[in-house]
Protein backbone atom coordinates (compact mmCIF):
# COMPACT_ATOMS: atom_id res chain seq x y z
CA UNK A 1 0.00 0.00 0.00
CA UNK A 2 1.37 3.43 -1.12
CA UNK A 3 1.36 6.50 1.17
CA UNK A 4 0.62 9.72 -0.17
CA UNK A 5 1.89 11.94 2.74
CA UNK A 6 5.63 10.18 3.16
CA UNK A 7 7.69 12.27 5.75
CA UNK A 8 10.53 11.03 6.81
CA UNK A 9 12.12 13.02 9.80
CA UNK A 10 15.95 13.10 11.18
CA UNK A 11 14.56 13.27 14.94
CA UNK A 12 18.01 13.74 16.43
CA UNK A 13 19.19 15.89 13.90
CA UNK A 14 17.70 19.15 16.36
CA UNK A 15 19.44 17.91 19.29
CA UNK A 16 22.34 17.07 17.72
CA UNK A 17 22.83 20.35 15.90
CA UNK A 18 22.26 23.94 15.87
CA UNK A 19 20.50 24.54 12.60
CA UNK A 20 21.62 27.73 10.86
CA UNK A 21 20.15 27.36 7.44
CA UNK A 22 17.59 25.14 5.54
CA UNK A 23 17.44 24.16 1.82
CA UNK A 24 14.85 22.11 -0.15
CA UNK A 25 17.08 19.62 -2.45
CA UNK A 26 15.67 17.24 -5.04
CA UNK A 27 17.56 13.77 -4.76
CA UNK A 28 18.69 11.56 -7.92
CA UNK A 29 16.87 8.14 -7.51
CA UNK A 30 16.59 4.59 -9.07
CA UNK A 31 13.02 3.63 -10.31
CA UNK A 32 12.97 0.96 -7.42
CA UNK A 33 14.78 3.65 -5.05
CA UNK A 34 11.43 5.85 -5.18
CA UNK A 35 9.01 3.22 -5.09
CA UNK A 36 10.48 1.83 -2.06
CA UNK A 37 10.50 5.60 -0.43
CA UNK A 38 6.81 5.75 -1.42
CA UNK A 39 6.26 2.56 0.41
CA UNK A 40 7.91 4.74 3.50
CA UNK A 41 10.69 2.04 3.88
CA UNK A 42 13.66 5.21 3.98
CA UNK A 43 15.70 6.41 6.81
CA UNK A 44 18.18 9.57 7.42
CA UNK A 45 18.62 8.79 11.08
CA UNK A 46 22.52 8.34 9.94
CA UNK A 47 22.85 10.47 7.16
CA UNK A 48 24.95 13.80 6.58
CA UNK A 49 26.03 15.59 3.06
CA UNK A 50 28.98 16.21 1.43
CA UNK A 51 30.85 17.91 -1.35
CA UNK A 52 32.60 15.43 -4.31
CA UNK A 53 35.95 16.63 -6.17
CA UNK A 54 33.52 18.15 -8.90
CA UNK A 55 31.46 20.19 -6.46
CA UNK A 56 28.37 18.18 -5.96
CA UNK A 57 26.61 17.68 -2.99
CA UNK A 58 25.47 13.59 -1.95
CA UNK A 59 24.15 12.35 0.72
CA UNK A 60 25.60 9.46 2.30
CA UNK A 61 24.07 6.98 4.61
CA UNK A 62 20.78 7.25 3.32
CA UNK A 63 18.42 3.75 3.91
CA UNK A 64 16.33 3.62 1.17
CA UNK A 65 15.43 -0.91 1.46
CA UNK A 66 15.13 -2.46 -1.28
CA UNK A 67 12.08 -2.52 -3.23
CA UNK A 68 9.91 -5.86 -1.97
CA UNK A 69 8.30 -6.26 -6.19
CA UNK A 70 11.60 -5.96 -7.85
CA UNK A 71 13.68 -8.31 -9.33
CA UNK A 72 17.44 -8.50 -9.52
CA UNK A 73 17.82 -5.41 -10.75
CA UNK A 74 17.37 -3.94 -7.18
CA UNK A 75 19.24 -0.55 -6.22
CA UNK A 76 22.25 -0.93 -3.28
CA UNK A 77 19.90 0.27 -0.07
CA UNK A 78 23.23 2.65 1.43
CA UNK A 79 24.06 4.07 -1.87
CA UNK A 80 25.44 7.93 -2.15
CA UNK A 81 22.86 9.71 -3.82
CA UNK A 82 22.98 13.21 -5.49
CA UNK A 83 21.41 16.10 -4.61
CA UNK A 84 19.95 18.46 -6.76
CA UNK A 85 20.42 22.23 -5.37
CA UNK A 86 21.09 25.61 -7.33
CA UNK A 87 24.63 26.34 -8.72
CA UNK A 88 24.23 29.73 -6.40
CA UNK A 89 23.36 27.66 -3.29
CA UNK A 90 26.22 24.98 -4.26
CA UNK A 91 28.67 27.36 -3.45
CA UNK A 92 27.09 28.78 -0.79
CA UNK A 93 26.97 26.12 1.01
CA UNK A 94 30.46 24.71 -0.38
CA UNK A 95 31.86 27.62 1.30
CA UNK A 96 30.49 27.81 4.30
CA UNK A 97 31.17 24.22 4.76
CA UNK A 98 35.16 25.01 3.57
CA UNK A 99 35.27 28.16 6.40
CA UNK A 100 33.83 27.51 9.46
CA UNK A 101 33.82 24.04 9.48
CA UNK A 102 30.03 23.78 9.39
CA UNK A 103 28.21 20.36 8.61
CA UNK A 104 24.90 19.60 6.07
CA UNK A 105 21.99 17.45 7.87
CA UNK A 106 19.03 16.09 6.42
CA UNK A 107 16.36 16.87 8.10
CA UNK A 108 13.61 15.26 6.37
CA UNK A 109 12.72 13.31 3.67
CA UNK A 110 9.15 13.78 1.68
CA UNK A 111 7.15 13.82 -1.43
CA UNK A 112 6.10 16.77 -3.16
CA UNK A 113 2.99 17.43 -4.58
CA UNK A 114 4.13 16.78 -8.11
CA UNK A 115 5.12 13.01 -6.73
CA UNK A 116 8.70 14.32 -6.66
CA UNK A 117 10.62 13.01 -3.78
CA UNK A 118 12.69 15.88 -1.73
CA UNK A 119 14.60 15.81 0.67
CA UNK A 120 15.12 18.95 3.29
CA UNK A 121 19.03 19.94 4.79
CA UNK A 122 19.91 22.43 6.97
CA UNK A 123 23.60 23.91 7.23
CA UNK A 124 24.57 23.07 10.85
CA UNK A 125 26.58 23.75 13.92
CA UNK A 126 27.48 20.87 16.45
CA UNK A 127 25.95 21.21 19.90
CA UNK A 128 28.30 20.55 22.69
CA UNK A 129 27.48 18.44 25.78
CA UNK A 130 26.17 21.05 27.89
CA UNK A 131 24.38 22.51 25.10
CA UNK A 132 22.48 19.38 25.04
CA UNK A 133 21.97 19.12 28.42
CA UNK A 134 20.60 22.89 28.41
CA UNK A 135 17.92 21.36 25.28
CA UNK A 136 16.66 18.46 27.72
CA UNK A 137 16.08 20.61 30.34
CA UNK A 138 14.17 23.48 28.50
CA UNK A 139 12.21 20.72 27.04
CA UNK A 140 11.80 18.91 30.61
CA UNK A 141 10.47 22.57 31.59
CA UNK A 142 7.81 22.75 28.83
CA UNK A 143 6.41 19.47 29.60
CA UNK A 144 6.20 20.76 33.02
CA UNK A 145 4.66 24.11 32.54
CA UNK A 146 2.09 22.36 29.92
CA UNK A 147 0.97 19.74 32.58
CA UNK A 148 0.48 22.67 35.11
CA UNK A 149 -1.85 24.62 32.70
CA UNK A 150 -3.82 21.33 31.53
CA UNK A 151 -4.33 20.76 35.13
CA UNK A 152 -5.50 24.41 36.11
CA UNK A 153 -7.95 24.52 33.23
CA UNK A 154 -9.86 21.28 33.89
Amino acid sequence: MVQNNINIKNKKAKFEYELLDTYVAGIVLAGTEIKSIREGKASIAQSFCEFNDNDELFVINMQVDEYSHASHFNHRPKAERKLLLNRRELKKLRKEVNTSGLTIVPLNLFINDRGLAKIKIALAKGKKLYDKRETIKDRANKRNLARIKKSFNT
